[in-house]
């Protein structure tokens, strides 16, 4: 067979695939190199691709090219029944690179599911349930001790990076999954979390170069996951709340996930210990005490204006100083990130040694194995290392 032999493709199924994917026809057009009218002739039946256009095609979309000779399109359940409600995203138009990555988070999750079970290892159940009406200081505090980490370990961290692994190994020994995806813009969205139990899902957008940043999306959307466990918010697709109510959940989610990072008594010690030389919370201000807890400064001043040593005017003025501020930054140099570091960073060490554990027990086989984290097996030694080591290194990821 050429590569210029017709594929014998359901026309149906590059429509369903096509629209599954969020995009319109012209996009997918351009990327196989042929005129759009084309590709709707190939989606009407007039036209076939060749196999090489239609293996272009099922890439692009990122599904199997068996897929597009099925008699039917697969019944699969709407994305937005899985993933919490997203500000600015609405519930079935998502974008496309958002789509692929809550397919791949929740296809991850179903492997590690299945291979938990398959090995037979003890998986954590995260059981914890939050509620509105308790504060969000309140949430915040059990949050962080469910998750077991001192405030003398925290300021004990030699750097940002290691307090980014640290609280992800934490919230991943809670009982959930903690994925990174690229090639979604910040403006979408910097973080997500499936509200599926056992094993809900943060993900967090490897866009955000800093490790505080990291951090503090981690435990906002730590904060979702814990309401919606206690029944207070759902799924996007069945959320009925206004938009303002919704601003609401977020912010509470917000201020949980900053009383977390910063507990109530380490910040009375650090406002008693600042009262006389700090006369105004300015951008320095904020940003010296921020680096004390390895957050960033606008999770310090999350926290400053909700225990109160900030005024909601005064919070205002010191969020439009900071936005002038990083508007003069010049753009984070890209790390570069091998092969490995790219995999530890997006798949997580759960997943990662589930899947080695049941390659080496033959319960899967190396080409699955390689499916699974999406690295060549020439890898997996170097990846092995790496877990072994169990190293505090920053895992670059350039988004792509």
């Amino acid at each position: 067979m050429t590569a210029f032999t017709p594929a014998l493709v359901n026309p149906p199924l590059l429509v369903w695939a096509r629209e599954q994917s969020g995009y319109g026809p012209e996009p997918v057009a351009k990327r196989v190199g042929v005129k759009t009218d084309r590709l709707i002739a190939w989606e009407r039946g007039d036209l076939k691709p060749t196999v090489r256009q239609a293996q272009e095609l099922a890439k692009f979309y990122q599904r199997p090219f068996g897929l597009f000779f099925l008699p039917n399109p697969p019944s699969l359940p709407p994305l937005a029944t899985e993933y919490r409600r997203l500000p600015g995203i609405v519930p079935g138009v998502e974008a496309p690179e958002l789509r692929a990555a809550l397919r791949l988070m929740s296809l991850r999750r179903d492997i590690a599911l299945e291979l938990f079970e398959e090995m037979g290892s003890r998986l954590a159940e995260f059981k914890m349930a939050a509620h509105i009406s308790e504060g969000a200081s309140t949430v915040g505090a059990r949050l962080r001790g469910l998750l077991g980490i001192t405030i003398e370990e925290q300021f004990g961290w030699r750097d940002d990076w290691q307090a980014w692994r640290r609280w992800r190994e934490a919230v991943e020994a809670a009982g959930l999954l903690v994925f990174q995806f690229p090639k979604v813009s910040l403006e979408q969205t910097r973080g997500v979390s499936l509200l599926k139990f056992p094993l809900p899902v943060v993900g967090v957008n490897s866009k955000e170069s800093a490790p505080g940043a990291r951090i503090f999306t981690l435990l906002h959307e730590l904060a979702h996951i814990a309401l919606a466990f206690g029944h207070e918010e759902r799924a996007a697709l069945t959320e009925t709340r206004s938009n303002p109510e919704w601003l609401g959940v977020e912010q509470f989610a917000e201020e949980a996930a900053s009383a977390a990072i910063i507990p109530e008594h380490a910040l009375t010690q650090l406002l008693d210990s600042t009262r006389t030389s700090i006369a105004v919370w300015d951008v320095e201000a904020v940003r010296k005490v921020a680096q004390k807890f390895r957050v960033t400064p606008l999770a310090m001043a999350t926290r400053l204006r909700a225990a109160g040593a900030l005024t909601w005017v005064g919070y205002r003025s010191w969020k439009a100083d900071w936005d002038a501020y990083v508007a003069k930054l010049s753009p984070r140099s890209k790390g570069f990130a091998s092969p490995v570091d790219k995999t530890l960073g997006r798949a997580g060490r759960p997943l990662t040694t589930v899947v080695l554990e049941a390659m080496d027990s033959n319960r899967i086989t190396a080409v699955d194995a390689c499916h699974y984290l999406n690295l060549g097996f020439h890898h997996f030694d170097k990846l092995r290392e790496e877990l072994r080591m169990g190293s505090s290194k920053p895992i670059p990821d350039d988004g792509n």
